[in-house]
């Protein structure tokens, strides 16, 4: 019997219990968005709630940039991690060259780490650099040969491409020549994207319903 009780009064305080239980040792603790807010244990980023309570767990991919580029709202302003319409960067390396993709609320990869750059999404869509990459086949060293291919594309929040803009040329990909391309399509209004044309500059165009 008094076993039971023991059992019956862990199981009262185990709830007030973990309600007492905070994120500690935090490094850094970026600005709530969209009711989370990113915190830092030193490379590693997690989401509390406005409870404090951790919802996403601290994890590597997490795109954030120590030297943020006040005047870039693309993958090189990006300050710290943050949602924006639900949807927050995450960075891949791949033969030393970032590749960024977006998670959903609850940690899930949404978006696939397959772009050279791209804007935080806004009212469900947004641009980037779309690398893609083709396995052709081997030269006589045995040595893999790809085909890299780059275009400017708008996309939706589920990741979903709604059109193909200009492909891109002339964007090195080996680690010491890398440099992070500018995105040739700009979302400027609901309807309106603009798009750079080589030798001719920026089209106004209408986004596609």
């Amino acid at each position: 019997m008094k076993r039971l009780h023991f059992f019956l009064a862990m199981l009262l305080t185990v709830p007030f219990f973990m309600l007492g239980q905070m994120v500690t040792e935090i490094d850094e603790i970026a600005p709530f968005s969209e009711g989370l807010s990113a915190v830092r244990k030193g490379n590693q980023w997690g989401f509390i709630d406005k409870k404090g309570a951790l919802v996403i767990d601290f994890r590597n991919d997490l795109h954030w940039t120590k030297d943020a580029k006040d005047d870039k709202l693309n993958v090189l302003g990006v300050r710290y991690p943050m949602f924006r319409d639900g949807r927050c960067m995450i960075k891949k390396m791949e033969d030393g060259i970032p590749l960024f993709g977006f998670i959903d609320t609850k940690g899930n990869i949404v978006v696939a780490a397959e772009y050279l750059n791209i804007y935080p999404f806004e009212n469900g869509k947004t641009t980037g650099v779309l690398f893609d990459k083709t396995l052709k086949g081997e030269n006589e060293f045995k040595l893999k040969i790809y085909e890299f291919k780059f275009h400017d594309v708008l996309l939706d929040s589920s990741g979903e491409i709604l059109e193909f803009y200009t492909k891109r040329d002339n964007i090195q990909m080996t680690k010491k020549r890398y440099k992070t391309p500018f995105i040739g399509a700009k979302i400027i209004s609901k309807d309106l994207i603009a798009v750079w044309v080589e030798n001719k500059g920026w089209e106004i165009r209408t986004i596609s319903p």
